[in-house]
């Protein structure tokens, strides 16, 4: 079983399901990515393993605990951050207020993980005093990303980490999560931009129409040809 799960999912908003019977999980220090067409529920599973939407039927367990229950502020407690696609960093406050909001559950000191934040995206050290307002899109999805693993995360879910960045941009970003991964912090995320994303993936989703379509590591997905032909261009 994962470090985490989100096992046989049903549910949605109101009385309609959007999600049918869908599972998605990582293991501590890898990358595991959702993928998938536009309004295959990719987000509303990542929701699901948040605690934002209410189940129907299946569970969520976070290193053999059954958290289904809780509020996302208690998973927070418990471990797990996440980045929402927008609306995600407080743009009047300036990067490094970005970060301490980040580390609200912390009673610790907290200037080391600042420094590894800072370590990790150079240009939020040299940016520290600027409100986040001001921040190219790329470097405000590193505040983002930053302020999430002010909570010292086992587990870090991003919702679309490299929407609306140019292509550099989004390389360098995934060299990041390649980076955290590395630490040993588990990484769940929805992408867009599939084929670039199963290529750093240990494990890949894709969803339709809320369920699992194909479920298999990140290279076994990106060399199978019905993959590839319904979802990654050829």
């Amino acid at each position: 079983m994962s470090f985490l799960i989100g096992e046989n999912m049903t549910g949605g908003y109101g009385s309609a399901d959007i999600l049918h019977d869908c599972t998605i999980g990582v293991e501590q220090g890898e990358i595991a990515v959702v993928v998938g067409p536009n309004g295959a529920g990719k987000s509303t599973a990542m929701k699901a393993v948040f605690g934002m939407l209410n189940l129907r039927k299946g569970r969520v367990l976070l290193d053999g605990e059954e958290i289904t229950e809780l509020t996302p502020q208690a998973r927070v407690q418990k471990g797990m951050g996440f980045v929402p696609q927008t609306s995600n960093v407080f743009t009047s406050m300036s990067v490094e207020e970005n970060l301490e909001m980040g580390a609200f559950i912390r009673e610790d000191d907290i200037g080391q993980t600042m420094e590894q934040v800072f370590e990790l995206f150079p240009i939020l050290k040299e940016k520290r005093r600027q409100p986040a307002g001001e921040l190219s899109g790329g470097q405000r999805q590193q505040v983002a990303v930053g302020r999430a693993l002010m909570t010292k995360p086992k587990v870090l879910m991003l919702d679309e980490p490299t929407a609306g960045v140019s292509p550099i941009v989004m390389d360098e970003l995934f060299d990041r999560i390649i980076e955290i991964a590395r630490t040993g912090i588990a990484i769940l995320m929805v992408e867009q931009n599939a084929k670039q994303a199963l290529n750093i993936a240990d494990k890949g989703y894709v969803l339709v129409q809320g369920e699992n379509r194909y479920t298999d590591t990140g290279e076994a997905l990106m060399n199978d040809p019905e993959v590839r032909r319904a979802f990654l261009g050829g």
